[in-house]
């Protein structure tokens, strides 16, 4: 009996105290909806899927990558992957015969433009079906907050 008297007690001393326990705070507006706008990402003017004279392209390498809005309000470029697809000889190890393939250069980058080492392997190798791909773009808007901008491709002509 006494038993059953201490748990009554410590059953009822439990169910009170959780009525005093902090009630959950309603949610704040600090996460609020945001959708991004539409982004544009350029290299001296070219947009994405652009084919460019392999002269063009040799002189917009060296160009800041920007990114802008459908209203033209320019974001900061945070960081980048850079991907130089370039065409290269290989041989067939049968035949002995050459053959045209391709060959992969490919970094992330957080400085737009590109460093002086990647401007210079690429413009001395450049010619015509070649690929210069912005990809992962992560870019910041004037209230601090982070998106990813379209990828550009380019194909040297």
């Amino acid at each position: 009996m006494r038993y059953i008297k201490s748990f009554t007690i410590v059953f009822l001393l439990c169910v009170s105290l959780t009525n005093y326990a902090q009630k959950p705070k309603p949610a704040s507006n600090l996460y609020a909806k945001f959708k991004s706008p539409k982004l544009i990402a350029s290299l001296g003017g070219y947009k994405d899927s652009s084919f460019v004279p392999a002269i063009t392209a040799d002189a917009i390498m060296g160009a800041k990558l920007n990114v802008v809005d459908a209203k033209n309000v320019a974001y900061t470029v945070s960081s980048y992957q850079f991907l130089y697809r370039k065409i290269v000889v290989s041989e067939d190890e049968a035949t002995g015969k050459a053959y045209n393939t391709t060959s992969v250069k490919s970094s992330l980058f957080k400085v737009s433009p590109l460093p002086a080492m990647w401007l210079s392997m690429v413009r001395e190798n450049l010619r015509s079906g070649e690929e210069i791909i912005f990809f992962d773009i992560i870019v910041k808007d004037a209230q601090g907050r982070f998106m990813y901008a379209p990828n550009l491709k380019l194909t040297v002509k």
